[in-house]
């Protein structure tokens, strides 16, 4: 069975008549009908509701030579999957995971990681349950393993993203919170400094503000009295 294009794949059955003991000298074997009325046929005879659908029935006449010629006959049976089941368990479940996916992005605070970890749980079951679906026997990975495993991807780089943006917040807020601290130190060393200085020292500052405010209380005065004359 090919089922690379699983669960949209379609089957040919080969149903093959010979004989192994007469020759095409002994025996004959030929269709009574047209393909056209065989598929039709058994169309209303394949009356079973499950998980494959008949398509159409055609036949083939050939030769086959062992130890003589012998005539054979070969009903090729073309049967189609129903999809609906494996769209509604797996494929669109799957895709509103990736849509969650990408709404998580809105999310603010930690509850953010926590989610998309839980999409990747539910992820890997879905995968599971995938692997359990598809027979053993295919030889290749079909195309609805690589959409599950695609979303599985974008799902863990966007968990992965998500934990370096959260390290690239908390790194932030700790050298912001750094710079914060050492200028509220630096501002009460300063206040503690000047409390700190000689009795001398601070007299003398003050002396020398309130030479600077009789300064300029006098050219003040000189300046309006210009203006009026």
């Amino acid at each position: 069975m090919d089922l690379y294009k699983f669960p949209f794949d379609s089957q040919i059955c080969n149903v093959t008549f010979q004989s192994t003991a007469y020759s095409v000298k002994e025996i004959l074997i030929d269709v009574i009908t047209d393909d056209r009325f065989i598929t039709q046929e058994s169309k209303e005879t394949f009356q079973a509701e499950g998980e494959w659908e008949l398509q159409s029935v055609h036949n083939i006449s050939d030769t086959i030579f062992i130890w003589n010629e012998m005539d054979l006959l070969i009903y090729q049976i073309n049967i189609k999957r129903r999809p609906l089941l494996y769209v509604i368990n797996i494929i669109v479940p799957v895709f509103f995971f990736l849509m969650l996916d990408l709404a998580s992005f809105f999310i603010v605070g930690e509850d953010k990681l926590s989610f998309k970890v839980s999409l990747l749980l539910s992820i890997s079951v879905m995968l599971l349950i995938l692997s359990n679906t598809l027979p053993s026997m295919s030889q290749k990975m079909p195309l609805i393993g690589i959409y599950c495993l695609a979303i599985f991807c974008l799902i863990g780089i966007s968990i992965v993203e998500t934990i370096f943006v959260n390290y690239l917040k908390a790194k932030g807020a700790k050298k912001k919170s750094v710079e914060t601290t050492s200028t509220d130190s630096g501002s009460d060393d300063h206040v503690r400094n000047q409390q700190n200085l000689p009795a001398s020292v601070r007299d003398q500052n003050e002396g020398q503000s309130y030479t600077l405010d009789s300064l300029k209380q006098i050219f003040t005065g000189c300046r309006e009295k210009t203006c009026l004359s």
